[in-house]
C-alpha cells in the first residue's frame, strides 16, 4: 500500500539532491550540502533512527545552522525559461493532481493509504509537473534540482522550522500543557459565559500560534484546553466550526509573529528589505480585526 512511505522517499531524494549539488557545484557550500543531507536523512532514516536518534539529528540540524555558514545561491546559468500563458498548464498540474488524486484513490484502500491519499496525490501532481516541463521546455536533467537548490539556498534554515513547530505542538499535546492551560483558563472564563469561553479559545489560538509559529503547533493545545472540553462538551459545540474557525484564528497570530519565518521574515530577506520586522508590521491591522471578526463568528455559530 502506498502512503506516507512514498512521500517521504520522493522529498528525501530532493533534499539528497540539493545536498549533492552544494557539495560540488562551485562555490561550494558545504553547511548548505550538510544541513540538507540532515534532511534528506530525516525523511529517509527517521523511523529507523527511533527517537534518541532523531533528537540528536535536530540537534544537529539547529548546530548547522545557528553556525551562521549557511549561505545564499546565486542566479541560475541555464537560459531563461520561454514566456507564455501555457507555462500555467505545469503549475496547475499540481492541485489538480491533488484533487482528482483524492477523490480516486479513496475508492481504491487497497492501493493507497485512504489516510494520506492527498499527500500522495499532490507528490504524484509534482512529479508529474516536474516531467512535463523537462519534455516540454527540454532543459538539463539537474536543472530542477538545481534550481531547487537555489530556492532552498534563499529560504534557509526557516525550511525546516514549520516540521520543528508541529512536533513541538505534539510534545505539549503529550505532556499535558493542553490540560493545564484548561485549568488556568477554567478560572479567568466567567461561569456559563460561552462569548468568554469563544474568546479566550480563539485568542489563545492566536497567542500560542504566535509562540510556536504554527497554527497546527497550537491547535492541539488550545483543543486539549477549551476547544473539546468546553465548546464542545459544556456547551455542546459542533467540532467543525470550532476546530476550522479556531484554526483561522490561529493564522491570525501567524500574521504577528516572527516564529513564522517563512510567511514573515523569508519574503523580507528574499526582498532585501531595510526592515525585516516590516511584514509584520504591516500584518497587524488585518490581523486583529480579523481575530475579532473569528471570534464574533464562532459565538453566533455556537449560539
Amino acid at each position: 500500500m502506498i502512503g506516507l512511505g512514498f512521500v517521504y522517499a520522493v522529498a528525501g531524494a530532493a533534499f539528497a539532491g540539493f545536498a549533492l549539488l552544494a557539495a560540488i557545484e562551485r562555490p561550494r557550500r558545504l553547511a548548505n550540502a550538510a544541513f540538507y543531507a540532515l534532511i534528506a536523512s530525516s525523511f529517509w532514516l527517521g523511523d529507523r533512527l527511533g527517537d534518541v536518534g532523531n533528537g540528536v539529528l535536530v540537534l544537529a540540524l539547529v548546530a548547522v545552522a545557528a553556525s551562521g555558514r549557511m549561505t545564499r545561491g546565486q542566479a541560475s546559468a541555464d537560459p531563461p525559461a520561454p514566456r507564455g500563458a501555457g507555462l500555467f498548464v505545469p503549475a496547475l498540474m499540481i492541485p489538480a493532481a491533488a484533487l482528482i488524486g483524492t477523490i480516486a484513490f479513496k475508492a481504491l484502500p487497497t492501493l493507497v493509504d485512504p489516510k494520506q491519499a492527498t499527500l500522495v496525490a499532490l507528490t504524484i501532481g509534482v512529479l508529474a509537473a516536474v516531467a512535463t516541463c523537462l519534455v516540454w521546455l527540454r532543459p538539463g536533467l539537474a536543472t530542477p534540482v538545481r534550481e531547487g537548490r537555489r530556492l532552498m539556498d534563499d529560504v534557509g534554515w526557516a525550511a525546516v522550522l514549520p516540521q520543528m513547530l508541529a512536533s513541538l505542538g505534539a510534545v505539549f499535546a503529550v505532556s499535558g500543557v493542553g490540560e493545564v492551560v484548561g485549568r488556568l483558563a477554567a478560572y479567568a472564563i466567567p461561569s456559563g459565559s460561552l462569548f468568554g469561553a469563544v474568546a479566550a479559545y480563539a485568542i489563545g489560538m492566536a497567542l500560542f500560534t504566535m509562540v510556536m509559529g504554527n497554527a497546527f503547533a497550537a491547535f492541539p493545545v488550545m483543543a486539549a484546553a477549551i476547544g473539546v472540553p468546553i465548546l464542545m462538551h459544556g456547551f455542546g459545540g459542533n467540532a467543525a466550526p470550532i476546530a476550522a474557525i479556531g484554526m483561522l484564528a490561529g493564522f491570525c497570530g501567524t500574521l504577528m509573529t516572527p516564529m513564522a519565518a517563512n510567511f514573515n521574515l523569508v519574503p523580507a530577506a528574499l526582498l532585501e528589505l531595510r526592515d525585516r520586522g516590516g511584514v509584520i508590521r504591516a500584518q497587524v491591522s488585518t490581523a486583529l480585526p480579523l481575530l475579532a471578526f473569528n471570534i464574533v463568528l464562532l459565538y453566533a455559530v455556537l449560539r
